[in-house]
């Protein structure tokens, strides 16, 4: 992982106090695992940030590695 992509996921992480690496956005998720955890945060009524890691394969694999 390039340190571009390190210092965009930390800082991804640091702004928000919870943050959803996910398939998709909060409003509209691309699989299921990505749609049953937006559904938990937001019934439990934790505010979260949502990452889409379709838009960008670098933090999609950039995430496993972090």
């Amino acid at each position: 992982m390039d340190t571009t992509v390190h210092d965009r996921i930390q800082h991804e992480i640091t702004g928000a106090p919870v943050v959803l690496f996910m398939k998709g956005t909060p409003v509209f998720p691309q699989c299921g695992f990505s749609a049953t955890v937006v559904q938990i945060l937001s019934h439990l009524g934790v505010k979260f940030k949502g990452v889409d890691v379709l838009a960008d394969p670098s933090v999609r694999q950039g995430i496993k590695e972090f």
